[in-house]
């Protein structure tokens, strides 16, 4: 259970992650499951109690129940989050090892051996205390089950099926799942009981190191690392794949699984995203929900930072940590956004995707640039990766040269980026030019548009502005309002807008030229240490970290929030910021912004 968790959800931890406290014979997985009984409703009521994430990183396991997900702290305490209608997300005082989310109920281990229950007491899966010392607990539908010191197993809670009838002998580790639970012996093998309709409490043969209990099917980790899955199989989430693992979580339709590179993998039902896991390494994988729609995966990653994806109805995803980004692993699309995660360099990106703009690969990332409908980014050992952009707006923009550079940027639809040896290199649409760089060296470049000049095909004008090593500016395509006629002087920094254009001087300045309509070439006064531009607007951060933003307001685009910020980046219609805290926030016109970012 340090290791994590329940049923539909099951927070699983990898043999090499930390646990807050090393607990010997504990292992992975432990499993809730959620009980379909018509008493409980399959969707949250209306109305429903919500509980809000108290403050504080979550760190060393999380487990993701029915509608509510809990953790434990780095200081012993349990945070819940999500439903809160019978109290399951109000945990009790006192310091914790182990937690464990089960439909309605909610259980942990605390650090002194003896357990503790809250939520739901229907069946007596919950009940108010209990004697004697355990290593692990698991909570599942509508029953719980312990793993006593001694290392016999004890269950309460619903009777049907026997599912609070386990078997004789000595256990590792336990995983209570929808009806059934499932158990890892001392020497290896394991022992299912309770319901069977599906097979999922008739296990295979062999030796294992974890075991994960779901809804109607069961996975387990063998002893050389692939995995084994049995039971109900409709969705294909007992179908596991290939490789080798050091963790699994069975959830109600879907299955998650930490691969031994520490990257996550998932399978089975995706009607909520919560078989499409996100980028990074993790240490602890936890599947949970009770519906295909409600269903969603929690993970830890090795960082120690909790993210969650999937069904997020009543705020069950939202975990109680900020999303932390670098400052310049920041970039704005046209209608989506992308940012760096300070913790591993992976990429997370949010907003419109229907061209693919916001589905990064894996990798570690030094820096990133949303464009129309594709993006890029520079990966730490140098190479480009550029995704999106499909067709019927695939001119090239997201297929970029070989090589080695230092800087990135994706325009409307086409894409540029500087060399190691300084020199620009582009790619994608140049109907104007926007894609034929000058020679010369530079040490920045900024790809812009699209231009509401016309253009020969569509409208697809665009233009680029570049900062050559000396400090002046150079810009190339489209012209039509002047945007690639810089001004004369020295700059530190440039951003091509829409039909605008931006840079910042070496006194703190900042000059724009090309269109003025809703006034995004008139910059306010004072010093400045970032620019952004965006298709109409612009945003700066001023030398005392507050934002300044100017051109259209339409959506919002333009009212930045309080605060001390780092960096800015700026959308067709929306802008978002990297406070000085690394949290990032984002206003205006933009979608699916994760939660860590509302």
């Amino acid at each position: 259970m340090s290791a994590c968790i329940r049923q539909h959800m099951r927070c699983v931890r990898s043999p090499g992650a930390p646990a807050p406290i090393a607990v010997a014979g504990l292992l992975a997985a432990l499993a809730l499951g959620p009980p379909a009984l018509a008493a409980v409703p399959s969707t949250p009521d209306a109305g429903a109690s919500i509980a809000a994430a108290k403050p504080g990183a979550v760190a060393g396991s999380v487990d993701a129940g029915g509608y509510q997900t809990c953790g434990v702290n780095t200081t012993g305490t349990v945070t819940c989050w999500g439903s809160n209608t019978h109290g399951q997300a109000s945990p009790l005082s006192g310091t914790y090892i182990a937690v464990s989310a089960g439909r309605s109920h909610t259980c942990g281990l605390k650090t002194n051996g003896t357990v503790a229950c809250w939520g739901s007491n229907t069946y007596g899966q919950a009940p108010e205390g209990f004697g004697g010392t355990f290593t692990a607990i698991s909570a599942g539908g509508t029953h719980t089950c312990v793993l006593r010191t001694a290392g016999t197993v004890a269950c309460f809670g619903n009777t049907a099926n026997g599912r609070t009838t386990p078997p004789s002998g000595t256990f590792t580790a336990i995983s209570a799942g929808f009806g059934h639970t499932c158990g890892l012996r001392t020497d290896g093998t394991l022992a299912c009981w309770g319901l069977n309709a599906n097979g999922q409490a008739t296990p295979p043969t062999g030796t294992f190191t974890s075991v994960s209990a779901g809804g109607y099917h069961t996975c387990a980790v063998r002893t050389i690392g692939t995995l084994a899955c049995w039971g109900r199989n409709t969705e294909g989430q007992a179908k596991p794949p290939s490789g080798t693992f050091v963790a699994v979580a069975a959830g109600w339709l879907h299955t998650c699984g930490i691969r031994s590179n520490g990257i996550v993998a998932c399978w089975g039902d995706n009607s909520a995203g919560q078989a499409t896991p996100p980028t990074g390494s993790f240490s602890v994988i936890s599947a949970g929900g009770e519906t295909p729609t409600t269903s969603y995966s929690c993970g830890v990653k090795t960082s120690g930072r909790v993210v969650c994806w999937g069904a997020d109805q009543v705020h069950q995803g939202d975990a109680p940590n900020e999303l932390l980004f670098s400052g310049p692993g920041l970039s704005s699309g046209w209608e989506h956004a992308c940012g760096i995660e300070h913790d591993d360099g992976a990429v997370l990106c949010w907003g419109a995707n229907d061209f693919g703009q916001a589905t990064p690969p894996a990798g570690a990332f030094t820096a990133v640039d949303g464009g129309g409908y594709h993006t890029c980014a520079l990966r730490t050992v140098g190479t480009l990766a550029c995704w999106g952009g499909q067709p019927p707006i695939d001119f090239g923009q997201q297929t970029p040269p070989t090589g080695s550079f230092s800087a990135v940027t994706a325009g409307w639809i086409h894409s540029c980026a500087v060399r190691i040896s300084a020199t620009v290199a582009c790619w994608g649409n140049d109907n104007s030019g926007q894609s034929m760089p000058p020679s010369g060296t530079f040490t920045a470049v900024s790809a812009g548009g699209p231009s509401e000049a016309l253009a020969s095909d569509n409208q697809l004008a665009a233009h680029t502005c570049g900062l050559r090593t000396n400090g002046t500016v150079a810009c190339w395509g489209s012209d039509g309002y002047g945007q690639s006629t810089p001004l004369s002087g020295t700059f530190t920094a440039v951003a091509a807008g829409g039909d605008h254009s931006c840079a910042l001087r070496t006194n703190g300045t900042v000059a724009c030229w090309g269109r003025n309509s809703e006034g995004q070439s008139t910059p306010p006064s004072g010093t400045f240490t970032a620019i952004a531009a965006g298709w109409r607007h612009n945003c700066a951060v001023r030398t005392s970290g507050i934002v300044a933003c100017w051109g259209s307001d339409i959506f919002g685009q333009t009212q930045f929030p309080a605060g001390t910020f780092v960096a800015l980046s700026a959308g067709e219609a929306h802008s978002c910021g990297v406070r000085t805290t690394g949290r990032v926030v984002c206003w205006g016109a933009i979608s699916g912004v994760p939660p860590g970012l509302r």
